[in-house]
């Protein structure tokens, strides 16, 4: 078992930052896959990042490449997405997600334990 907590959301204005974190907990270990996930009112979860555990391997979705970095800690067991440049569309409840693989997905099925999301808005 795997435990998620994420933190670090809250309200900003267009072009500001955030910082989200991921605090992992239980059987974490090098053959995950840890990834952010984000879910706006009406619509379906849609993937965000991914890293590989031992940091090796990032994957983005294409409507945040360039202004979304993820990255982890190891020693914290900590998965962070730094947000930069956020727009009103970036308004969502991010998820953190482990997937017990070395397998990248973008698919949310595919991510067997999740946090229980932290609520990110944009104002314009």
């Amino acid at each position: 078992q795997v435990q998620l907590v994420e933190s670090g959301g809250g309200l900003v204005q267009a072009g500001g930052s955030l910082r989200l974190s991921c605090g992992a907990s239980g059987r974490t270990n090098r053959s995950y896959y840890m990834g952010w996930f984000r879910q706006a009112p009406g619509k379906e979860r849609e993937f965000v990042a991914a890293i590989l555990w031992t940091g090796t391997s990032t994957s983005y979705a294409d409507s945040v490449k360039d202004r979304f970095t993820i990255s982890r800690d190891t020693a914290k067991t900590t998965v962070y997405l730094q947000m930069n440049s956020l727009k009103p569309e970036d308004t969502a409840v991010y998820y953190c997600a482990a997937r017990v693989s070395t397998t990248y997905s973008a698919s949310y099925s595919a991510y067997d334990y999740w946090g229980q999301g932290t609520q990110v808005t944009v104002s314009s």
